[in-house]
């Protein structure tokens, strides 16, 4: 193998478009300069499509993790009573988050693998009727399953006055968003999964009814303030020092999101999640979640009959190809594999080509090129039908 040579398919970090990188290379600016100013006037119109929202999309510099922190920061205090929906690792981190800033926090726990029924929450919701938030992943990086944010949001809305908050980190840019039209009050997501650049930015996007809670919310911040954001936005500036190497990234990321167009990206993303989900069939290795609520941008394997870590541990060795691991109390069970951002329908057949070759030399029988065919036969099929 080619010591330099790295196939990346995992959740996240994803691959960085060769354009991106040439981007992030150029000189630096002065981040109060006439050239920043202009670079921010740029990036915001093209953001708002991606999120589906008319309001303005704010950039903090910090990963997703910094975006949780301040959905809980800014919409609510100690002492208020809120929902969190946890389908995985990192529902999980939504609700350690919570607990952090003294919150009361029901911790509503669904089986890893499965997505949450909007009628559960509804349930949950008519006996716990003094909830300020309910809080949500999109999509569950580590399960690869996807929840039913806009049946979610309706639910929420019909049956309470709480806000519905949403963590996006792992699938805004891969998964239709529509923040406006299905109620989300709040929505986060990272710039190191389908935005196609390296951690360090967060975007925060949030209704009118969020703003109105946010500026009567006397819950001390100051970097995470949402205000300071919004009203620098204003003036096409930051309150704080940006990361300008990635903001000229940023540009250059949405510059090939629109020329693509948003509707076949996420039908490419949809593609290589139908892809990956019957090559695995075709080599007869159970998947963790349904189809129904399987991801567009990871899938997440669960094998029966081998070592996943065996298998993660070849293939990085002789080729070079990186999947992700179980977290929790799924370290070990599973392996995942990210189909997100700068990825295509040829990686996913190259990266299934190489596991049929990892998953001989670790002793599982297959037949070689079962699962490739699979991929292939479905690439064709939506070929025909005119998806691509």
């Amino acid at each position: 193998m080619l010591s330099e040579q790295q196939i990346l398919r995992i959740p996240g970090p994803s691959p960085i478009p060769p354009s991106v990188q040439r981007a992030m290379s150029q000189p630096m600016i002065g981040h109060r300069g006439q050239e920043t100013k202009e670079l921010l006037q740029r990036i915001k119109p093209k953001l708002k499509p991606i999120f589906g929202t008319e309001q303005e999309v704010l950039i903090l510099t910090g990963s997703g993790t910094a975006g949780l922190e301040t959905a809980v920061a800014n919409t609510v205090k100690p002492g208020d009573e809120v929902l969190v929906i946890i389908t995985g690792a990192f529902g999980d981190r939504f609700a350690k988050i919570c607990n952090e800033y003294q919150l009361k926090t029901h911790r509503l726990d669904i089986p890893w693998g499965e997505a949450v029924l909007p009628e559960t929450v509804q349930e949950y919701m008519e006996k716990h009727p003094n909830l300020k938030a309910v809080f949500v992943t999109f999509c569950e990086t580590s399960t690869g399953v996807v929840n039913p944010v806009q049946e979610l949001a309706k639910r929420v809305h019909t049956y309470s006055d709480a806000l519905f908050i949403v963590d996006g980190v792992s699938c805004v840019g891969g998964v239709e968003t529509k923040i406006d039209e299905w109620g989300i009050d709040l929505l986060v997501t990272g710039s190191q999964k389908a935005m196609m650049l390296p951690a360090g930015l967060t975007f925060v996007a949030a209704s009118d009814r969020a703003w109105t809670v946010i500026e009567g919310n006397e819950q001390p911040r100051f970097y995470l303030d949402l205000k300071k954001y919004r009203d620098n936005a204003a003036k096409d500036s930051t309150p704080f020092t940006p990361a300008v190497s990635l903001l000229f990234g940023l540009e250059q990321a949405l510059q090939l999101i629109e020329e693509e167009g948003l509707t076949q990206v996420y039908a490419r993303h949809q593609l290589m999640m139908d892809m990956t989900r019957a090559a695995f069939r075709a080599l007869d290795i159970p998947l963790l979640t349904s189809d129904k609520a399987a991801s567009p941008t990871v899938t997440a394997i669960e094998p029966t009959d081998f070592q996943a870590e065996d298998l993660r541990n070849l293939v990085k060795k002789e080729f070079g190809l990186t999947m992700a691991g179980g977290q929790q109390h799924m370290k070990g069970k599973i392996f995942r594999i990210g189909h997100m951002g700068y990825c295509s329908p040829a990686d996913i057949l190259q990266t299934i080509s190489i596991i049929e070759i990892g998953l001989r030399k670790i002793g599982k029988t297959i037949e070689l090129g079962a699962g490739t065919q699979a991929a292939q036969e479905v690439y064709i099929e939506q070929l025909i039908q005119g998806v691509l």
